[in-house]
């Protein structure tokens, strides 16, 4: 299998690009659908905290939740080296 690449966006084009301000960015509700990858290693939790889209504001929701409500996919996103 191959690798894929995955990138988090860069702080400077998440307001022009979402609407949305660094800290207020969250998988629900975006404005546009943007690939969402969460680490697999969320999959063993209950629950998980995200953004509300608002900064100070959160929302917890059981991952597999989450996952299906955004089309989210899960990865090992850690990288070494």
């Amino acid at each position: 299998m191959g690798e894929k690449s995955i990138a988090m966006l860069p702080a400077r084009e998440l307001l022009p690009l979402t609407g949305y301000v660094h800290g207020g960015c969250s998988p629900v509700g975006m404005k546009k659908r943007f690939p969402t990858v969460f680490h697999e290693s969320c999959l063993e939790q209950e629950t998980i905290c995200v953004s509300a889209g608002k900064v100070g504001f959160q929302v917890e929701v059981k991952p597999a939740d989450l996952i299906a409500l955004v089309g989210a996919s899960t990865a090992d996103l850690i990288v070494e080296g």
